[in-house]
C-alpha cells in the first residue's frame, strides 16, 4: 500500500486507478429481498428504510438511463470532467433472474461516461452463475465492485436483527468471488444490539482474512419506519450508543487490528435529518474523517499495527 495517509483511504486509490475523478451515481432498479418477500424472512432487517439512503433522483419508475443521467446533471455542476460508476444500491441488486440483470446492468454500462458497476447486494443472494457473468463484463475493462452487506460477523447479532444470513455464508461468497477481477466490498455496522467493543474490534479480526478489497463502516443509527425504531421506543435498554469521541477512538482501534491491504471507503454515515432519531451527531462524513486522521495522528497510530496474518 502507498503510505498517503495513515490508513488505505479509497480517494486515493480512485486516484491511482483512474488518474482523476470517478463519481458514484446511485440507481434504484426495482429490486426487492429475500429478506422481505419471505424467501429468507419477512420484514425485512430491524434497522432497514432504504429511503435513508437514496438520492432524490433515484425512483424505480424512471429508467435506469434516466436516473444516470440525472444524477450525472446533479454532480456535474461542481465537477465538469469525471467519470461515473452506476451504483446499484437499494435492497439487493443480484436478486433477480440473470437475464434481467443483464438487461439493467448493460443499460447502465451504454452510457458514454460509465466506467463500471458497483453492485450492492446480500452473500446469501449471488448466485454463481452471475459471478461468471460479472467476471465476464470485468474483463472487458469494466470496473466491478461487488458489495456484500455483512454488518456483523456474529451470528447472534445477525439473528437479532432479523439479518437471515450468517457469516459463514458471507465467507462462502467472498471465496466464489474471489479471482474473478471483481473489486470485493463489505459492509459493516459498528454498534449493533448486545455488541461490546470487542464483538465490534473482532469484526476487524475476521474480516481481514476474507478477499476483500474494500470496506464501509459506520455507527448503528435509529431511523424512522423501521423495527429497530420501534424497540428503541418500547426497550431503549437493548441499545448501548457512543458519544462521538468514544466512537472515534472505536474506529481508531479497528483500524489499528485491520489488514492494512484493505481499503477503507468510509467510517461515517449519517441519515437525512427527517429521518434520524437516534444518535445526531450532526456531521457530515468528511467531517468525520477529518476527526479519525486527526485521532490518528495524535495516537501515532496506522492501519494495520496490530493486525497478524492467521497461521
Amino acid at each position: 500500500m502507498e503510505i498517503e495517509k495513515r490508513y488505505n483511504d479509497f480517494s486515493s486509490f480512485i486516484r491511482r486507478k483512474f488518474n482523476g475523478r470517478v463519481q458514484k451515481v446511485s440507481i434504484d432498479a426495482g429490486f426487492t429481498c429475500p429478506n422481505k418477500d419471505g424467501t429468507k424472512g419477512v420484514g425485512g432487517c430491524t434497522y432497514c428504510n432504504n429511503n435513508t439512503f437514496n438520492p432524490d433522483y433515484c425512483k424505480p419508475i424512471k429508467p435506469i438511463k434516466q436516473q444516470i443521467e440525472e444524477g450525472i446533471v446533479f454532480f456535474s455542476k461542481k465537477y465538469k470532467t469525471q467519470k461515473y460508476l452506476a451504483y446499484f444500491q437499494a435492497f439487493t441488486n443480484t436478486y433477480a433472474p440473470l437475464a434481467d440483470l443483464k438487461k439493467m446492468y448493460e443499460e447502465a454500462l451504454s452510457h458514454p461516461d460509465v466506467i463500471g458497476l458497483v453492485i450492492a447486494t446480500r452473500p446469501d443472494s449471488i448466485k454463481d452463475e452471475v459471478l461468471d457473468y460479472l467476471e465476464e463484463l470485468a474483463a472487458k475493462d469494466y470496473f466491478i465492485k461487488l458489495e456484500f452487506g455483512l454488518e456483523s460477523t456474529k451470528n447472534e447479532t445477525l439473528v437479532e436483527i432479523n439479518r437471515c444470513q450468517t457469516h459463514e455464508e458471507a465467507i462462502d461468497a467472498f471465496k466464489r468471488a474471489d479471482g474473478r477481477g471483481l473489486h470485493l466490498g463489505g459492509h459493516l455496522i459498528l454498534g449493533l444490539p448486545g455488541e461490546t467493543k470487542e464483538d465490534m474490534l473482532n469484526h476487524a479480526r475476521k474480516v481481514s482474512h476474507l478477499p476483500m478489497n474494500t470496506l464501509k463502516i459506520h455507527h448503528l443509527q435509529i431511523v424512522k419506519h423501521t423495527m429497530m425504531a420501534v424497540q428503541f421506543k418500547k426497550n431503549p435498554e437493548m441499545f448501548t450508543f457512543m458519544e462521538l469521541d468514544e466512537y472515534i477512538d472505536l474506529v481508531v482501534d479497528f483500524l489499528e487490528i485491520l489488514n492494512p491491504e484493505i481499503i477503507v471507503e468510509r467510517f461515517f454515515s449519517e441519515s437525512p435529518a427527517r429521518m434520524l432519531i437516534y444518535p445526531k451527531y450532526g456531521l457530515k462524513n468528511f467531517e468525520v474523517k477529518h476527526l479519525v486522521e486527526k485521532r490518528l495522528e495524535e495516537r501515532e497510530a496506522v492501519q494495520g499495527r496490530l493486525f497478524e496474518i492467521s497461521k
